[in-house]
């Protein structure tokens, strides 16, 4: 795990040394909630093992809007940030090893990455990737059909139909357990 964020941002090792102490290890069994709607984020998460989504409800209804993987990082940043409360939850989907910081040992953190202009854009450059991803994944809710959506997932991230309940896939394309079962069945028949 920290190889990986070494990797990213490029921290010279007395600095680095200094920020491990920061990282709490956690090993979480399935389906354990890390932050509910509504609670204030303290901490921000990097995963070294296993799945995470985020979520939120809608009229009683449990919706699954990202998940996380293997060297993500991942918090409800506005309420990270701007301690107010956050609009989404998010839950364990595999078992998972997880590297926990809290709030006040990120900023500092922050603060030496925003000092540093090449530190600065590789953050930047994460938090606009997830941004991004954000913005397509609404978009394609505007302009894709269900099955299209279903196809663009498959190709773009196998893994998540690979290790992902059908339930939560089927909340993610904002359809039904059902709904998806029929898309799956066309497409291997058009096979």
């Amino acid at each position: 795990m920290f190889e990986e964020l070494n990797n990213q941002f490029s921290l010279n090792s007395e600095e680095w040394n200094d920020y491990k102490t920061y990282f709490e290890r956690l090993e979480i069994p399935t389906k354990t909630s890390l932050l509910h709607e509504g609670e204030v984020s303290s901490f921000a998460y990097f995963i070294e093992k296993g799945i995470v989504r985020a979520y939120y409800n809608n009229d009683g209804k449990d919706l699954t809007f990202q998940f996380f993987s293997e060297k993500s990082i991942f918090s409800s940043i506005e309420s990270f940030r701007k301690n107010i409360p956050s609009l989404v939850g998010f839950e364990t989907i595999e078992p998972c090893i997880l590297w926990r910081i809290h709030k006040n040992d990120a900023e500092k953190i922050l603060q030496k990455v925003f000092e540093n202009e090449e530190m600065r854009n590789v953050f930047l450059n994460k938090v606009f990737e997830r941004t991004f991803s954000y913005m397509k994944h609404f978009f394609s809710f505007i302009k894709d059909s269900p099955q299209q959506r279903y196809i663009n997932l498959s190709k773009e991230h196998p893994e998540i139909i690979k290790r992902i309940p059908q339930h939560y896939i089927a909340s993610y394309l904002g359809i039904t357990t059902v709904h998806l079962s029929r898309i799956k069945s066309k497409i291997l028949k058009e096979k």
